[in-house]
């Protein structure tokens, strides 16, 4: 019977030691009395680390020694996983690999009016209001479209004396008349018009100079306007600034001609394509933003300024950079870290400097080189088990610091 008993409890011993050699991280030696201690440390704290024995600082509990053994270095802390494991465990890998960095901003905009496309009307002359047109701020209207009729008596007199002129035939004394008549701000128009019909031409119709929209129309009938008096206000509409704020810390990034795709709301299905014409010098101080002016092309006039949209502001790098999977990084709040998969089944936990990131990749700055395999599926299992260990990035300062003893981390 007791045989039998025995056989079985070897059996079960050879089981559960068959299972635990199949994922085996490299694990401290127990304390021997041939062998110097790298350091002490309590399993329930791994990362802090004491410089001779005694009671931990954390639990009712010894110090465990690490052995040279326990660890490849103090230099290149590793846990050692089966290569046959890897894929059970689900440890995926990814190469470091050089590239241009192509990043994408989702950012939201407003239309403007493009302030470079403006007419202002004046009055040519002083005279009086005989008519107002039915018009009013916001109309859009097409080039050449009547505001109002102005009535400049001055005009009068100086067409009576070239009509005079030109029955005399003098062709030089009616050249003189003629350019009077435009010094005193007659248009070439009204002139020729008076030339035609042998007709005083005293009633200036007064046009919008563009196509566009009405924003000023300060002309009333009856009224006496002055020489040089604005009457209206047009802006034109076949290009309209879109204006996006990005924030402070992508604008180093931003560049005079960069792609710019524009989705509207009112728009739904439609996408504008334009480029960054202007990058304006000051920031907005209440949302921390640079201002970035977008000109679109408007040829059908669905545009129109007030509308919101949403922007996507493609940005590159311009130069060769390092590469990662961001789903490779760990970020603890202090500092970032990848698990460096080495020869052997070895993985160590490596400090980056990461910088800007693009959905999924992200450019090392520092702490890697190109052709490494980084751990990008299973990493946290891994740094749990380095963890656990005792293992940490020799980058990193204050987690390999080493204390005495019952001192209060």
């Amino acid at each position: 019977m007791n045989n039998r008993i025995a056989a079985a409890l070897l059996l079960l011993g050879l089981g559960a030691g068959y299972g635990v050699a199949q994922w085996h991280p490299t694990a401290p030696m127990p304390a021997q009395n041939d062998k110097q201690a790298l350091y002490w440390y309590d399993p329930m704290y791994p990362q802090q680390k004491f410089d001779k024995p005694g009671k931990s600082p954390f639990m009712d509990m010894q110090l465990v020694p690490r052995y040279a053994e326990g660890a490849a270095t103090t230099d290149t802390p590793s846990v050692q996983i089966d290569p046959r494991q890897t894929q059970n465990i689900g440890v995926r890998l990814a190469p470091v690999s050089r590239g241009v960095m192509t990043s994408t901003l989702e950012l939201s905009g407003i239309l403007a009016f493009n302030d470079r496309d403006v007419a202002v009307v004046q009055a040519r002359a002083a005279g009086f209001v005989e008519r107002v047109y039915a018009r009013a701020p916001g109309d859009v209207l097409k080039a050449g479209a009547p505001l109002a009729d102005i009535l400049v008596p001055e005009w009068a007199a100086a067409q009576e004396e070239f009509l005079a002129l030109r029955r005399s035939g003098d062709s030089g004394l009616l050249s003189a008349a003629r350019q009077r008549l435009r010094l005193s701000g007659m248009p070439a128009g009204l002139i020729a018009q008076m030339e035609r019909s042998g007709r005083v031409q005293s009633v200036l119709t007064v046009t919008t100079p563009l196509s566009g929209a009405l924003q000023t129309l300060d002309v009333r009938e009856g009224m006496t306007v002055a020489a040089g008096q604005t009457l209206a206000r047009v802006n034109g509409l076949d290009r309209v600034w879109l204006q996006v704020a990005v924030p402070q810390s992508q604008g180093a990034t931003l560049a005079v001609g960069q792609a710019v795709t524009a989705h509207f709301v009112g728009l739904p299905g439609s996408t504008v394509s334009g480029a960054v014409s202007a990058i304006l010098p000051a920031n907005a101080l209440d949302s921390r933003t640079v201002q970035v002016r977008v000109e679109l092309p408007n040829p059908d006039g669905h545009l129109r300024p007030g509308m919101t949209a949403q922007v996507r502001l493609a940005q590159t790098s311009g130069q060769a950079v390092l590469l990662v999977p961001s789903e490779a990084l760990i970020r603890t709040g202090k500092r970032v870290l990848v698990m460096l998969a080495e020869a052997g089944g070895h993985y160590r936990p490596v400090e980056v400097e990461a910088g800007a990131e693009n959905q999924d990749q992200t450019v090392i700055r520092s702490g890697l080189q190109e052709g490494q395999q980084v751990v990008a599926s299973g990493q946290f299992l891994l740094d749990s088990e380095a963890s656990l260990r005792g293992l940490v990035s020799p980058s990193s300062g204050t987690s390999e610091m080493s204390m005495q003893p019952g001192a209060q981390p």
